[in-house]
């Protein structure tokens, strides 16, 4: 008993400690603005980690803007899923599939590169927009990749949108400047994926 006991009262001083810690970082957080982040890596679940904002800022009553700069397809799970939602909810969400699919399908590189410029011209009337909480660009790093967009045009954007509005941008190999520019970046690491044992891209897992 004594042992359990004395277990307990480390673990508590631990956690007391802890709490103190997290209480003054809490409490040293005074900034209310719109936030930068990034979800880069090779690693699956940039885009989902993004679309699982987009539940969350909807659940606080924002409008969302959704922008696809890569993916062409329209019959993935989550679009959908928040296309029903728009529906229930009329003008809280706007989703926009403007790619022409993955570069390797298409093989028309300036047709990707018209297709960019599209969909950076809808974003930019989004990033100008007050009434929109929270703009999603999805996979728009390959825009910077392949040199369909100027980073610099980007950024300026960015810095100048609304004050409380946030903005997500996935996809791989995100530039330097942006993630210096960005207030939360993460990187997805692969581990194991499914695919590479000859399993297919699987309904409600994949898209």
């Amino acid at each position: 008993m004594s042992g359990d006991r004395g277990k307990r009262e480390r673990h508590n001083a631990r956690m007391g400690r802890k709490k103190a810690i997290i209480d003054g970082r809490i409490a040293a957080a005074r900034e209310e603005r719109g936030v930068l982040v990034i979800n880069t890596g090779n690693g699956k679940g940039k885009s989902t980690a993004a679309f699982g904002l987009i539940a969350r800022a909807l659940g606080h009553g924002m409008k969302v803007a959704v922008i696809q700069f890569v993916k062409g397809r329209t019959d993935t799970g989550e679009e959908s899923f928040f296309r029903r939602i728009a529906e229930t909810v009329p003008g809280y969400l706007s989703w926009h599939v403007s790619g022409e699919g993955f570069t390797w399908e298409t093989q028309d590189g300036s047709r990707d590169a018209a297709a960019a410029q599209t969909a950076w011209q809808l974003a930019r009337s989004y990033l100008a927009d007050p009434g929109t909480g929270l703009v999603v660009l999805d996979e728009m790093t390959y825009a910077f990749k392949y040199g369909w967009l100027d980073l610099a045009q980007v950024l300026d954007a960015v810095a100048a949108r609304p004050t409380m509005q946030h903005v997500v941008v996935t996809g791989r190999g995100a530039p330097g400047a942006l993630i210096e520019a960005a207030d939360t970046v993460t990187e997805m690491s692969p581990v194991k994926h499914a695919f590479k044992t000859g399993v297919k891209a699987m309904p409600g897992v994949e898209f």
